[in-house]
C-alpha cells in the first residue's frame, strides 16, 4: 500500500512540474480565497450590523463589536493585498513599501465604509420601491441575494480602484457562485441601481451605469469581441447605460461605444448593438406568439 501511495503521489509531483498550477512553494503564497470569503462575510456584518450575525447584537456592545471585528478585518486584507501585490507588484510602488502600501489601502476600504453603507441604502430603497412583492426593507436586505451581490461589488470596487489584483475578483465570484449574479469589480454603478430577481445579471468590467437603473434576470452588459485577448486590457468595452434606464428580462447590450440614453426601456430579449438617444423605447417587433387550442392538436403520440 505504501509503494503504491508513493507511485501515485510521484506521478502527482510530476504533473505539478510538466503542468504548472502550484501556488509558489517554498515563496509567499497568492491569495487565500478561503480568508477572503471570510473577510468579506465580515464585512457584510460590518455594513449591516444585526443582519448576518447568528446571534443578536446588544446596541451596549456594538461598539466593542464593531471595533474588534474592524481591527480583524483590517489586519487579514493586509495580508491578502499584500500577498496580491507581492505577486502583480504595482509600477508606482516600491518593493520595499508593498507592506506600507497594503496597510494603507485595507484601511482606506475600511475608512470608506460608511460612505458605501449609504449607497447601499439607496439600493435597498430601489429595491423596495420597486417590486410590491417586498414586505420590507428588512426584507430586502435579509433575503434578497441582489443585496448581497450588489455589496460585495461595491466593496471589491473600492480595491478595484486601487488597482488591488486578485482579491477584488475572488470578492466578486464568491458573490457570483451564491447569487447567480456576475458583476464585475470594476463596474461602476451609480446609487438607487436595483436588479429584480437577478439570476443570469451579466456586468462587464468596463460598463458604466447611472443612477436609478433597473434591471431585470438575464440582463448582461457585455464586450462587443473578445478576439483581441490580452490587448484589450483597459479599454472600454462594455457599453454604458445612462440614468433612469430600465433593462427588462434577457436583453443584451454589447460594446464599449454602446450608449444607451437617459430614461430609455430596453424591452425584453433585445440584443442591442448601438447607441439610442434618450427617452428611447427598443421593443422586438417581428416575432409572433400562436396561440391554439390543445384539442386541435392530433398526434398518434400521447403527451
Amino acid at each position: 500500500m505504501a509503494d503504491t501511495v508513493t507511485s501515485l503521489a510521484n506521478g502527482l509531483l510530476q504533473s505539478y512540474v510538466k503542468d504548472g498550477g502550484i501556488n509558489h512553494v517554498d515563496g509567499v503564497n497568492l491569495p487565500s480565497k478561503s480568508a477572503i470569503v471570510s473577510i468579506t462575510k465580515d464585512l457584510l456584518k460590518l455594513l449591516f450590523p444585526g443582519y448576518f450575525y447568528d446571534q443578536q447584537v446588544q446596541r451596549a456592545e456594538l461598539m466593542i463589536e464593531t471595533a474588534h471585528l474592524l481591527a480583524s478585518v483590517r489586519g487579514r486584507l493586509e495580508d491578502e493585498i499584500y500577498k496580491s501585490l507581492e505577486h502583480f507588484p504595482p509600477e508606482n510602488v516600491a518593493p520595499g513599501a508593498f507592506r506600507q502600501e497594503a496597510a494603507q489601502i485595507a484601511t482606506d476600504m475600511l475608512g470608506h465604509l460608511p460612505t458605501t453603507r449609504e449607497i447601499l441604502r439607496t439600493d435597498a430603497e430601489a429595491a423596495y420601491n420597486g417590486d410590491p412583492a417586498a414586505l420590507s426593507r428588512e426584507e430586502i436586505i435579509l433575503a434578497y441575494p441582489f443585496i448581497e451581490a450588489i455589496s460585495v461589488q461595491r466593496l471589491s470596487h473600492l480595491l478595484y480602484r486601487r488597482r488591488v489584483p486578485l482579491v477584488p475578483r475572488i470578492m466578486t465570484e464568491w458573490a457570483h457562485s451564491r447569487t447567480g449574479m456576475d458583476l464585475h469589480p470594476g463596474a461602476k454603478i451609480g446609487p438607487y441601481f436595483f436588479i429584480d430577481h437577478g439570476t443570469g445579471a451579466v456586468i462587464g468590467e468596463t460598463s458604466d451605469i447611472g443612477e436609478r437603473v433597473k434591471m431585470y434576470q438575464g440582463v448582461a452588459l457585455i464586450g462587443r469581441s473578445l478576439s483581441g485577448g490580452q490587448a484589450l486590457r483597459g479599454k472600454k468595452r462594455h457599453p454604458t447605460i445612462h440614468e433612469r434606464v430600465t433593462l427588462y428580462a434577457n436583453a443584451t447590450v454589447m460594446g464599449g461605444d454602446t450608449v444607451v440614453g437617459a430614461r430609455s426601456t430596453i424591452g425584453a430579449n433585445v440584443f442591442l448593438t448601438h447607441s439610442i438617444p434618450a427617452d428611447s423605447l427598443v421593443v422586438i417587433d417581428d416575432v409572433k406568439v400562436k396561440v391554439s387550442s390543445k384539442l386541435d392538436y392530433k398526434s398518434e403520440t400521447p403527451i
